[in-house]
C-alpha cells in the first residue's frame, strides 16, 4: 500500500525534475489543476522520475536502461525522464497510439516498438523485452513508486471538497486518494467503453474489461491496477462513467470556452464533473495535453481500442 508518507518522499525526490503545475480558478469554487502543463504533456513524468530515481538510489538501475509499455502518455513520461537522467529507454506502444505521441517519443530519444492494437498487447511484448535485456521495467500505473509519484499531484491541489480525476489504470486516482486521505471526496471518471475501475468495484476485485473508447489512447488499460484498487476501496473513491459523446463535448468546451487544449482522457474528468450534484469547492484534474490541435476544430472518427 502507498500512503501520504511515500508521496511526500516522492515529492522531495522528484522536486528538481518536475513542474509544480498551476491551478486555475475558472469561477468561484471551481479550479482546473493544469497538469497538462507537466513535462512530457501529462502527469506521467512524476511517476517515471520517482521509479527511475528510486532504483538509481538503491544501485538497481541496470546498464540496459528502462523499458515501458504505454498507450502513449506513460511512455512519454518515461522517455522524458530517461532523457533527463541519461538513461536508455525502450517504449512499447500499440499501433493505434496517436502519431503525435509516437513522434514525441522518438524526439525524446526512446527506441519505439509498436505491437498490437491495445495497451495490453504492447505490455506483453515489453515483458518479453525485459526478460531478454534485464532492463528496469517502469509500469504505466501499477508499481508503488509510480503511484507515489503520481500522487504528488494531490499535494499541489487547492483546498477543495471534491477532486475529480480521470481513470485508466488508476495510478493517478490512487495516488491522489492516498495524498488527500479523508480531507476530500474523490470522484473517479471513466469512459463507458473502458470501465476498469467501475467493473472492479462491482466485482470486488480487478477484472479485465473490453476497451472501446475515443479516450483509449490515454484511458485504455484493460484492468485497474491492484495498488490503485486497494487505495480506491480504502478511501471510498466514487466511480462515475461518461459516454464518448460527453467526453468529446467536454473537450470542445474546454477549448472554446477556456482555450485549454487537452486530450480526450483529460476531458473525461470535466465531463464527469458536469454530472455531479452539489460537489462544493471542486478541483478538476486536467491530466494530459498530448493531442493533435487540429482535432479541436474537427473531431476525429471514433477510435476503438
Amino acid at each position: 500500500m502507498v500512503d501520504r508518507t511515500d508521496i511526500e518522499a516522492a515529492a522531495a525526490r522528484i522536486g528538481g525534475y518536475i513542474r509544480h503545475t498551476p491551478s486555475y480558478e475558472v469561477r468561484p469554487g471551481l479550479w482546473f489543476k493544469l497538469e497538462l502543463l507537466q513535462h512530457s504533456g501529462s502527469f506521467k513524468a512524476r511517476g517515471a522520475f520517482n521509479r527511475i530515481l528510486t532504483a538509481a538510489e538503491a544501485g538497481q538501475l541496470p546498464e540496459a536502461g528502462v523499458v515501458a509499455a504505454s498507450g502513449g502518455n506513460a511512455g512519454l513520461g518515461v522517455a522524458y525522464a530517461a532523457a533527463r537522467l541519461g538513461v536508455r529507454a525502450e517504449v512499447f506502444v500499440p499501433v493505434t497510439a496517436p502519431a503525435t505521441k509516437v513522434a514525441k517519443l522518438r524526439e525524446y530519444g526512446a527506441v519505439v516498438h509498436q505491437h498490437g492494437r491495445e495497451y495490453a498487447e504492447a505490455y506483453a511484448a515489453s515483458a518479453i523485452r525485459v526478460a531478454e535485456t534485464g532492463a528496469l521495467f517502469v509500469h504505466a500505473y501499477d508499481q508503488p513508486e509510480i503511484v507515489a509519484g503520481q500522487g504528488t499531484v494531490g499535494l499541489e491541489l487547492p483546498e477543495a471538497d471534491t477532486v475529480v480525476v480521470a481513470v485508466g489504470g488508476g495510478g493517478l486516482v490512487g495516488g491522489i486518494a492516498a495524498a488527500a486521505g479523508d480531507r476530500a471526496r474523490i470522484v473517479a471518471v471513466e469512459p463507458v467503453g473502458a470501465p476498469t475501475l467501475h467493473a472492479a468495484l462491482a466485482a470486488g476485485r480487478p477484472v479485465d474489461v473490453p476497451v472501446d473508447s475515443v479516450a483509449a489512447d490515454a484511458l485504455g488499460a484493460r484492468r485497474i491496477g491492484a495498488i490503485a484498487f486497494d487505495l480506491v476501496v480504502g478511501h471510498r473513491v466514487e466511480s462515475v462513467l461518461v459516454t464518448d459523446e460527453a467526453i468529446v463535448e467536454a473537450r470542445r468546451r474546454l477549448w472554446h470556452e477556456h482555450r485549454i487544449a487537452v486530450e480526450h482522457g483529460a476531458a473525461a474528468a470535466f465531463a464527469g464533473f458536469e454530472l455531479l450534484d452539489d460537489p462544493g469547492r471542486t478541483a478538476v484534474v486536467l491530466c494530459g495535453a498530448n493531442t493533435d490541435p487540429a482535432t479541436l476544430y474537427a473531431e476525429p472518427a471514433h477510435a476503438a481500442g
